[in-house]
């Protein structure tokens, strides 16, 4: 499942090339939103393959363990889907690399780094990079220990952190460096038959890896290429293990775990437990079994195969939970304390581009995290802005963003930016709403924003509303229309767009010109 930044989600059809779309109510939230089938096929199958959000707002994938398609082509092919076009395009070749259950995150410049497991060359250990605005492949820095099944956390200083498969073995890539270094070693096993669990950045900074063998490890960074420390972890309660198996971070900054009952080679069967890691309690943190989602008891189980789950934060701050191929039927997780104000997002202004879209400046637009994660083959980060609108009624609409500055994680004070695309809704008409940006769902205090008053200087119609397609013809009936603090978006699609008009502006408001220039007073 992929969030996208228009804040609807895509579900993959089981193991398949299809996808569907889930779109949220009227409330902003998803239990009851609806379906659509309006995403076509990507050009294999695939199941266990990388996936990313890039900063434009489409979605990148490459590669697949399963199934196989003629002559494993899935394995050798990356795809990028475009939700303006809603067209899936095949990226350039990268050099005959085979691309299975790989892992892969977003680097600072924008570039997708990934680790292909079986490489097709003759260093296994290989990486690749691709970049997006290019549609090409370089081969990137060698890693220092295996690679597969791994699961990797961003740290607030960009660098990323593994655990070497099967080993105690840590090291980080260094973007800057474009560099994998090694550090220190992890005092526990989280490998067993070289598979391991999720991981993640905590709010307290310090990142946690959850292990097939039930251990788990914690790691205090030094924010420079300096050694960081390791230490062990609580061990999952009841014997229980996180083999192959998906967990996420949820709004008050706890860890939503599912784990299994004992390690196998890719997951478990059978039943599936569910818990809460809490970072705050202690020096360690502790777990806390929770429901399942077919049993209101605590603690009690759910009869599913781990590696077919996946869990994805919403804008609403729920946690959205699949059961993948083997079932249609999704839940969603709801927590029981409020966000965390550490990792609220703030808005620090909001003004108008040309072309009618938004550019937002502010804070912790990317969040404090990934958000959720499975580790070596199912990347759903959603450390990127969502914008939400609210009407005076109470109905909810989302925003496309795109063009994010940032890609990081807990940048503090850093001003980061995006841009938003208003819906139809929205642009069109005047209105009043409360505009909130989300992170990992959890949400900034809201800004009070105005959709617009349009004024076309060509528009000749008996029928003046100050809407899109029924726009006011003279500037002085947009001032005397638009409310205080307002917008006036001047249509200059036909050009030129000149008005003659002198007068006096006497209440605070924001006029703009779209789709070109447009001269006033002459």
């Amino acid at each position: 499942m992929l969030l996208l930044s228009d804040a609807t989600v895509m579900v993959q059809n089981g193991n398949g090339a299809g996808w569907f779309r889930l779109m949220s109510d009227s409330t902003g939230g998803y239990t009851n939103g609806i379906w659509t089938n309006d995403i076509p096929a990507m050009a294999f199958p695939r199941k266990f393959y990388s996936s990313d959000i890039l900063p434009d707002g489409r979605v990148f994938v490459a590669g697949g363990e399963h199934p196989n398609a003629p002559n494993n082509q899935q394995q050798t092919n990356a795809q990028v889907f475009n939700p303006l076009t809603t067209n899936w395009t095949v990226t350039a070749d990268a050099g005959g690399v085979n691309f299975s259950d790989s892992e892969s995150v977003i680097l600072p410049n924008g570039n997708v780094l990934v680790h292909p497991v079986s490489s097709g060359t003759n260093n296994p250990n290989v990486t690749m990079i691709y970049n997006p605005g290019l549609d090409s492949w370089t081969v990137g820095p060698t890693k220092i220990y295996a690679q597969t099944e791994e699961s990797w956390v961003k740290l607030p200083d960009e660098s990323i952190l593994t655990i070497g498969r099967g080993t105690t073995n840590s090291e980080r890539y260094i973007p800057s460096l474009n560099l994998w270094i090694k550090d220190a070693d992890v005092p526990v096993k989280v490998y067993t038959n070289f598979e391991t669990g999720a991981a993640f950045l905590l709010p307290n900074g310090r990142a946690f890896f959850l292990g097939a063998t039930g251990h788990t490890a914690l790691y205090t960074a030094t924010g420079t290429t300096n050694m960081g420390s390791w230490a062990a972890g609580p061990d999952i309660p009841d014997g229980h293990v996180a083999d192959d198996v998906p967990a996420a971070m949820m709004v008050n900054g706890r860890i939503l775990c599912a784990v299994g009952g004992y390690p196998l080679n890719g997951g478990t069967t059978g039943e599936v437990w569910f818990c809460e890691y809490d970072y705050s309690v202690g020096s360690i943190g502790a777990f806390a079994l929770t429901r399942s989602p077919t049993n209101s008891a605590i603690g009690a189980s759910f009869h599913s195969a781990s590696y077919n789950l996946s869990m994805l934060d919403l804008p609403d701050g729920t946690v959205l939970m699949s059961l993948g191929a083997s079932s249609g039927q999704l839940y969603v997780y709801q927590p029981d304390t409020s966000p965390l104000t550490y990792g609220k997002p703030t808005i620090d202004s909001v003004s108008w581009n040309q072309d009618g879209s938004l550019h937002l400046t502010g804070k912790l637009f990317n969040g404090i995290s990934e958000g959720s994660a499975f580790g070596d083959d199912a990347q759903e980060a959603s450390n990127y802005p969502i914008v939400r609108l609210t009407d005076v009624a109470g109905n909810v609409t989302y925003a496309r963003t795109f063009n994010w500055s940032s890609t990081s994680v807990m940048t503090s004070n850093k001003v980061v930016t995006t841009e938003a695309t208003l819906p139809a809704s929205i642009h069109d008409a005047p209105g009043k709403y409360s505009l909130a940006v989300i992170a990992n769902g959890v949400a900034s205090d809201p800004a009070t924003f105005y959709g617009p008053v349009w004024v076309d200087f060509n528009f000749s119609f008996p029928i003046e509303n100050g809407t899109f397609s029924f726009p006011y013809s003279t500037l002085a009936e947009g001032t005397n229309a638009v409310p205080s603090a307002g917008t006036i978006a001047l249509n200059a699609g036909i050009q030129p767009s000149d008005s003659t008009e002198t007068l006096t502006i006497s209440k605070p408001m924001t006029i703009i010109s779209v789709y070109g220039p447009s001269t006033i007073g002459h």
